[in-house]
C-alpha cells in the first residue's frame, strides 16, 4: 500500500506534467509540494522515511524540474526571486542524505554538477540586485550545505563562470559572504579540506589571497586571514608548500593589514609563511620580496588605470551633455521670462493708453451735454457696463453647461451605438448558425446512388448502349446542339440569379429585424417625457424617410383625435388620417415634428399626451 509521502510525491509529479503551467506557477508548485512532503516525512519517528522521500523525489524527476527552474532566464522569472531562492534551498536540502541506488554514478557525475551550476547561476543574478542581498545569502548557504556533503563539487564551484562573476563584484558584502561560505564549510566539516585534492586547495587559497590583495575592507581581510589559518590548522604541513607559491604575501599582510584590529592573527599568518624560509639567504628573500611587490603593484596600478580610463570617456560625455542641457534650459527660461515681461509691459501700456483715450472722450462728451443730463448719462453708462459684465458671465456659464451636457450626450450615444452593433452582430451570427444547422446537406451530382452494385452498373451500361444503338443521334445537327446548350446555360444562369436574389432578400430581412429589435430596446429604455431633452429626442429619429413620414402622420392623427370634442367620438369612428384633418392640424401646429426642440416644448405644454 502506498504511503502518504509517496502519494504526495506522485501527485506532485502529475501536476508538473501539465504543459499549461508558466515558470512562476511551476516554481510555486515545486516549493509547496516539496516542502509539504519533507514536513510530513520529518514528523515520522523513523529516520529512513526522510531518506526514502528524497530518493523518490530524485527518481521521479521532481528534482530535475527544480534544476530546470533554477537555470531559467531571469526575464522569465519576472522578479519572483524569493520563490526561486526558496526552491534553491529545498533542492540543496534534498540532495543531502539522498540514496541514488543503482543510479549513483549518474547522480554524482551529472545531476549534482547541474544542481551546483543552477545554484551559482541564481546567486550571480541575485548578486546584481541590491534589494536581493538576503536572498543571495540564502542561496550561498545552500551552496555551502551542498559542499559539506559532497566535497568533490569544490573544484567545480571554484572554477565556475558564475562564481568568477561573483568574485569580480565590487560589493564588500558579497566578497565577505564568499569568504564566510568557506569558513563555515571548513568549520562544519573537520575533514573537508583533507578530502580535497591539491588543485582544489590551491584554487581556494588563490581566491583568499586575491581577496587580501584587492579588498581594503577590514571585515573581508580578517575573514580571509582566519580562513588561511583554519586551512593551515587542518592541513598542517600540506599547506606550507602551497603558501610558498604566493611570494610577497607576508609583506602585503605586514604593510596593508597591520593595525586593522586583528594584528594577532596577522602575526600568526606571517610567522607561518616565514617558518619555511629559514634556509634561504636574506638577499634572495629581499630580492624576491621586491620583485613580488613590483608585480603586485604593477598589476594593481594597471587595473586601476584601465578602470579609470574606461569610465573617463563616459563621465566626460555625461558631464558635457548635462552642462549643455542645463545651459540651454537656463537660456530658454531667460528668453521666455524676457518675452513674458515685455508682453506684460506692452499690455499695461496699451491698457493705460486706452483708459486715457476713453476718459478723454468721456470728458469731451460731458462738456457737450447739458448740466441736467450729466447724472442720467453716468447712470446709463453704469447700467451698460453691468449689462456687458452680466452678458459675459452668462455666456461663460452657458458655454460651460453646454459642454458638460454635450460630453454626457456623446458618451451616452456612443454607448448605445456600441450596444446596437453588439446585438446586431450576435443576431446575425445566431441566424447564420441556425440556417446552417437546419439546411439539409446537399449531395454532389457526381456521387453515385446508394446501393449501386457492380452488376447493376453493368446492366445500366448495357441498356444505355442498346438505346444508343436503336436511337442514333446522326440526324441531330451541330447547330441544334449549340442552341440547346445555350438555352440550358441561360436557364441555369437565371436560376442562379434567382437564388442569389433570394439570399440577398433574406439577409436584408434579417438585418431589418435586428435593427428593429435594437430600436425596440432603445424605446423600451427611453426616459419619461418630463425629463426628455432635445438630445435624447434626436436619438430616436429614424434615418428612413418613409418611416419618419409615417410616424409623423400617426402622431399628428393621434393629436387630432385627442383634441376632438366628446360628441364627435360617438357613433361612427372619425377618420383621423384624412387629408383634410391632417392639413388642418398641420396648419394649426405649424409643421409639428417629433425631433424638433420647438415641437417638444409644445408637446410638454399639452396635458395627457404621450409620445
Amino acid at each position: 500500500m502506498e504511503s502518504s509521502e509517496e502519494a504526495l510525491v506522485s501527485e506532485l509529479k502529475k501536476q508538473l506534467e501539465d504543459e499549461d503551467l508558466n515558470p512562476e506557477q511551476k516554481i510555486d508548485l515545486l516549493n509547496k509540494g516539496i516542502n509539504k512532503a519533507l514536513n510530513v516525512a520529518a514528523v515520522q519517528t523513523n529516520s529512513s522515511v526522510l531518506t526514502r522521500v528524497k530518493s523518490q523525489l530524485y527518481h521521479t524527476g521532481v528534482l530535475s524540474h527544480c534544476v530546470l527552474a533554477l537555470s531559467l532566464d531571469p526575464r522569465r522569472l519576472r522578479g519572483n526571486w524569493t520563490a526561486a531562492a526558496t526552491l534553491a534551498q529545498l533542492t540543496s536540502s534534498c540532495c543531502v542524505g539522498l540514496d541514488p541506488g543503482e543510479h549513483s554514478e549518474a547522480f554524482h557525475r551529472l545531476f549534482l554538477p547541474s544542481v551546483t551550476d543552477g545554484l551559482l547561476s541564481l546567486a550571480s543574478q541575485l548578486m546584481r540586485r541590491a534589494e536581493c542581498l538576503s536572498l543571495f545569502r540564502k542561496v550561498m548557504d545552500s551552496v555551502g550545505w551542498l559542499l559539506r556533503a559532497h566535497t568533490q563539487l569544490t573544484t567545480q564551484v571554484l572554477s565556475s563562470v558564475h562564481y568568477e562573476q561573483i568574485q569580480m563584484c565590487d560589493d564588500v558584502t558579497v566578497a565577505l559572504l564568499c569568504v564566510q561560505l568557506w569558513i563555515q564549510t571548513c568549520t562544519a566539516s573537520r575533514d573537508f579540506l583533507s578530502r580535497l585534492s591539491d588543485d582544489s586547495v590551491l584554487l581556494l587559497l588563490n581566491e583568499v589571497v586575491g581577496q587580501l590583495a584587492v579588498s581594503s575592507d577590514p571585515a573581508v581581510g580578517r575573514a580571509s586571514v582566519r580562513l588561511i589559518l583554519l586551512m593551515a590548522n587542518q592541513l598542517q604541513l600540506k599547506l606550507q608548500p602551497l603558501l610558498l607559491s604566493f611570494r610577497g604575501l607576508d609583506n602585503v599582510l605586514d604593510k596593508d593589514w597591520r593595525g586593522q584590529g586583528f594584528d594577532q592573527e596577522v602575526d600568526q599568518l606571517i610567522a607561518l609563511i616565514q617558518s619555511d624560509r629559514g634556509t634561504r639567504s636574506p638577499s634572495q628573500v629581499s630580492t624576491e620580496h621586491v620583485r613580488a611587490a613590483c608585480v603586485i603593484q604593477a598589476a594593481w596600478r594597471s587595473y586601476q588605470t584601465r578602470r579609470r580610463v574606461r569610465s573617463l570617456n563616459r563621465a566626460v560625455s555625461t558631464l558635457q551633455r548635462r552642462y549643455r542641457a542645463r545651459r540651454r534650459q537656463q537660456q530658454q527660461q531667460k528668453e521666455a521670462q524676457q518675452w513674458e515681461e515685455e508682453l506684460k509691459y506692452q499690455v499695461c501700456v496699451r491698457r493705460q493708453q486706452a483708459r486715457r483715450a476713453f476718459h478723454q472722450k468721456q470728458r469731451q462728451l460731458l462738456q457737450l451735454l447739458p448740466p441736467d443730463q450729466v447724472q442720467s448719462y453716468l447712470q446709463e453708462c453704469e447700467r451698460h457696463a453691468a449689462v456687458v459684465i452680466q452678458s459675459f458671465w452668462r455666456g461663460f456659464r452657458e458655454r460651460r453647461r453646454y459642454n458638460n451636457t454635450r460630453r454626457h450626450t456623446l458618451r451616452h450615444t456612443h454607448t448605445q451605438q456600441q450596444a446596437a452593433k453588439t446585438l446586431q452582430r450576435a443576431v446575425r451570427r445566431f441566424l447564420q448558425k441556425r440556417r446552417a444547422a437546419t439546411a439539409p446537406p446537399t449531395t454532389p451530382f457526381w456521387i453515385g446512388q446508394k446501393g449501386l452494385t457492380d452488376s447493376r452498373r453493368a446492366e445500366l451500361k448495357t441498356q444505355v448502349e442498346e438505346y444508343i444503338a436503336v436511337h442514333p443521334s446522326s440526324h441531330v445537327s451541330p447547330e441544334e446542339c449549340e442552341r440547346l446548350h445555350e438555352e440550358v446555360q441561360l436557364l441555369l444562369l437565371s436560376e442562379l440569379q434567382r437564388v442569389e436574389e433570394r439570399r440577398r432578400e433574406e439577409q436584408r430581412m434579417e438585418a431589418l429585424l435586428a435593427h428593429t429589435h435594437t430600436q425596440l430596446e432603445l424605446l423600451r429604455d427611453a426616459p419619461p417625457l418630463p425629463v426628455l431633452t432635445a438630445t435624447d429626442a434626436e436619438s430616436f429619429l429614424s434615418p428612413s424617410g418613409p418611416i419618419a413620414t409615417r410616424a409623423r402622420d400617426a402622431h399628428n392623427a393621434m393629436l387630432q383625435a385627442s383634441r376632438l370634442p366628446w360628441w364627435r367620438t360617438l357613433g361612427e369612428p372619425v377618420d383621423v388620417f384624412s387629408p383634410a384633418h391632417l392639413q388642418e392640424l398641420e396648419a394649426e401646429l405649424g409643421g409639428l415634428f417629433v425631433g424638433g426642440s420647438a415641437e417638444v416644448d409644445k408637446l410638454t405644454e399639452l396635458d395627457g399626451i404621450n409620445l
